[in-house]
């Protein structure tokens, strides 16, 4: 074979450098705006539960960013036990639990734990990082996994029907991601309420309390506007008066487009 011919073999391996090359651009993209200050480093001791680890200096640390799935903590144990982290985050102010919440990075990496997970379909973004970039950053990685129907997202049932509140309604106590139309924007008192369903005692309804309309109206969201759009909506179900989810900030809730394809079953 000449020497400047190219064989089967050869194409093969440019084609997985390029490749891989491509997937480390990615992550990179989806990680950068996510490099908070750091707040600390240590090693890994123990998974307290699939959002909580413990370091070897007894600081519990809590993932920010990341509700938890089925296989969050097996992830999260393969991923992290005994293994060097760096934390960061806006500040290292601990919860009401004493909880340290951070993004979280193995040794030197710049791609946070929480991207990761999410980008194998084994956590769902919570929406709770408030910095616009990194959010979108690790709603992104969330994205591509129910795209490529990784993890959790493979299972047909992972995206709840706004029409369907029964099933809804199983996932009280739960973080769930629902779709559906908003049929109705009602305000009662000092709460606006976004329905999905006729009847308002039943159906699948958002709620979100006056003092944080300020939050959405300067991310350019009056909800008004959202009667009769298709939306996106994630957060924790709750089950007075039909099922409920609380809507608190601007990130749980996201626009769909009229021909964009929707997670839910016909």
């Amino acid at each position: 074979m000449p020497r400047n011919a190219t064989s089967p073999d050869h194409v093969t391996q440019r084609l997985r450098f390029i490749v891989a090359c491509l997937l480390v651009a990615s992550s990179s993209a989806f990680a950068s705006p996510c490099q908070f200050e750091s707040q600390g480093e240590g090693r890994v001791a123990a998974i307290v539960d699939a959002r909580s680890l413990r370091l070897d200096d007894g600081r519990e640390i809590r993932l920010s960013g990341i509700a938890p799935t089925a296989t969050t903590k097996q992830a999260l144990t393969a991923l992290l036990a005994g293994r060097d982290v760096m934390l960061r985050s806006a500040d290292d102010t601990p919860d009401r639990y004493g909880r340290q919440g951070a993004l979280v990075f193995i040794g030197e990496s710049d791609i946070s734990v929480q991207a990761m997970l999410l980008a194998r379909g084994d956590a769902i973004a919570s929406a709770e990082i408030v910095d616009k970039d990194c959010a979108a950053a690790l709603m992104a990685s969330e994205a591509a996994a129910r795209r490529q129907k990784m993890g959790s997202w493979a299972d047909p049932s992972a995206i709840k029907n706004a029409e369907s509140p029964d099933d809804i309604l199983a996932e009280i106590g739960r973080f769930a991601v629902i779709e559906g139309k908003v049929l109705s924007v009602r305000q009662a008192g000092a709460t606006t309420y976004l329905n999905f369903g006729r009847n308002w005692t039943r159906g699948f309804a958002v709620t979100i309390s006056k003092r944080n309309l300020a939050a959405f109206e300067s991310a350019g969201m009056t909800l008004k506007s959202l009667e009769n759009r298709r939306i996106r909506v994630r957060g924790w179900v709750e089950g007075n008066a039909g099922p409920r989810i609380d809507v608190r900030l601007v990130g749980q809730i996201e626009l769909l487009g009229a021909n964009e394809p929707t997670g839910v079953r016909p």
